[in-house]
């Protein structure tokens, strides 16, 4: 009996994903909870797993498809027994296809020529598929999909681009229409020159360009920030904050700290703290517009942006006032290695009442970070640099300096309290002793 393995929950508001990669091929052996495909949504990466054991029978969404949730993406025959090599028979065709291309389809090391099985066996079905059928070579194919993989667009961009196939595309290309692999628009069967052709409107330059389609993930941060830009008064303001307080006392407690907690103690468990004492003296910095109504909230959920191969993610660390230095470590580290391996949930990434971006890990020295909707501020972290300052006695000395920016939505936020936020901030930075006694 066939098991249909459908497109799960993905979360509050979000009602489509994108089918990125499929981890088996039809044939395959899969267990149960083994994951066989990889989803795309605007938000997070996420495995499909099967809820039933078995040979996968039929993939009905292949790579690239856009599915809804609910929407069948491959059957199981449960109870079935399958290929344990991950080379199992590759879906036919749409349309169908003559037995001698079948049998090379099926045949990976036949479809390519001699030292290319191992590759195709790597590859989904479609691109396999597209692959065999152009008579191309996949070691020359950029790839960008997840992991290093290939994906259509992938093949079909270098088939657009000029990318040389083997001696047997050139027939292939003369095939009857529906026997030929489904091209991007204004892709064509084509002889060797032009070394380039158009897609859309906007043709390649022929001295070198690559055309990959923005995920969900990237179209999502584009179309948000624009949106903070156009809906939000959106102004930032600035200040520096001495870090030499804070390097001494972490320093001081560095290694006892990791020892007792098995985590390192870092800059931004401070900025956290500090974060939520500012917040909580000044609420419209916390609070948000809805509607023709203030909605001021008394719980302190910190956004902690993540930068990821993929895009910006912003995890949410839940009651921030409510943690420890350890706890707030902890999550972080594990927020920035889950983030990196697509592995975060939709739950982590929703709600959020304050952003704290360090734009300084990767050597920014000033930034005007954008609020992250329907948020009223975000706080910009930067480079730590040596700058001459006048100490208390009225000497000239080198202090560890950072510029810290605090973008704010004026609709809510006055300037008075967008800058008494950051001097605040500032103040319990300098002297992070007061951390622990809460003044």
């Amino acid at each position: 009996m066939a098991t249909d393995v459908t497109v799960p929950t993905l979360g509050e508001s979000v009602s489509e994903a994108t089918v990125i990669n499929w981890f088996k091929a039809v044939g395959d052996a899969v267990e149960k909870d083994e994951a066989v495909c990889e989803l795309e949504t605007d938000k997070v990466s996420i495995e499909v797993p099967s809820p039933v054991a078995g040979a996968l029978a039929e993939i009905v969404a292949e790579e690239g498809t856009d599915v809804e949730v609910g929407a069948v993406l491959c059957r199981v025959e449960e109870g079935a027994s399958g290929s344990s090599s991950g080379g199992g028979e590759k879906e036919a065709p749409k349309e169908e296809a003559p037995k001698e291309e079948a049998s090379k389809q099926d045949a990976p090391a036949a479809a390519s020529g001699g030292g290319q099985a191992a590759t195709h066996e790597t590859l989904s079905p479609a691109v396999a598929k597209m692959v065999a059928e152009n008579d191309l070579d996949p070691s020359k194919i950029p790839a960008t999909g997840p992991k290093g993989n290939l994906t259509k667009e992938d093949v079909q961009n270098y088939m657009a681009g000029g990318g040389e196939a083997q001696s047997a595309a050139g027939a292939k290309a003369a095939q009857p229409a529906a026997q030929a692999p489904a091209k991007s628009p204004g892709a064509q069967s084509k002889p060797a020159a032009p070394s380039y052709e158009p897609a859309g409107d906007r043709p390649l330059d022929p001295r070198g360009e690559e055309r990959v389609k923005m995920s969900k993930l990237r179209k999502v941060i584009a179309t948000r920030l624009k949106e903070a830009q156009n809906s939000a008064a959106m102004l930032t303001t600035f200040n520096e904050v001495d870090m030499g307080p804070m390097m001494d006392l972490r320093a001081e407690y560095k290694d006892r700290f990791e020892k007792k907690h098995g985590v390192k103690l870092g800059f931004m468990s401070f900025f956290v703290k500090a974060a939520v004492v500012a917040l909580k003296e000044l609420p419209a910095v916390n609070a948000e517009i809805y509607g023709d109504e203030i909605i001021y909230k008394n719980y302190y959920d910190i956004g902690i942006a993540v930068g990821t191969p993929q895009g910006l993610v912003v995890p949410v660390l839940r009651d921030a006032d409510k943690k420890s230095f350890a706890e707030i470590e902890g999550s972080i580290a594990d927020f920035g290695r889950r983030a990196r391996d697509g592995k975060l949930t939709m739950a982590e990434m929703q709600g959020g009442t304050f952003t704290i971006t360090n734009g300084g890990v990767f050597g920014s020295l000033l930034s005007t970070p954008i609020i992250n909707p329907p948020q009223s501020g975000i706080l910009g972290m930067h480079k730590i640099q040596k700058r001459p300052i006048v100490n208390s006695d009225g000497e000239i000395v080198a202090g560890n300096m950072m510029y810290v920016a605090h973008s704010y939505d004026h609709r809510i936020i006055d300037g008075r309290e967008a800058v008494t936020f950051l001097v605040r901030l500032k103040d319990v930075l300098e002297d992070p002793a007061r951390l622990l006694i809460d003044v």
